[in-house]
């Protein structure tokens, strides 16, 4: 797998204005693009032992926020969370 990152305002117009046809929306010279090619049948460009868990990059940690806490204790959180957020509110 190959991956590709590129600075936008480093994009030449040209190309610049082909990436946003294909993204359908406008790019900002603050951001970047990233781009992975990919083969779609990774099956036979890489043999596996069978288990798609090898296949799959794992997660970093931070992902596991709610790792070790029972469901009452995310659910405290995620009501806390929902008051924060205010979600009362209408949306005028």
């Amino acid at each position: 797998m190959d991956e590709f990152v590129r600075n936008v305002i480093d994009i030449e117009a040209a190309d610049r204005q082909a990436l946003e046809h294909v993204f359908g929306r406008q790019l900002h010279d603050s951001q970047q693009v990233v781009m992975r090619v990919v083969s779609p049948n990774l099956q036979e460009e890489s043999p596996s032992n069978g288990d798609q868990a090898d296949d799959v990059e794992a997660l970093p940690e931070w992902c596991n926020v709610y790792e070790g806490l029972s469901d009452d204790e995310i659910a405290a959180i995620e009501e806390v969370m929902l008051i924060r957020a205010n979600l009362t509110r209408s949306a005028e």
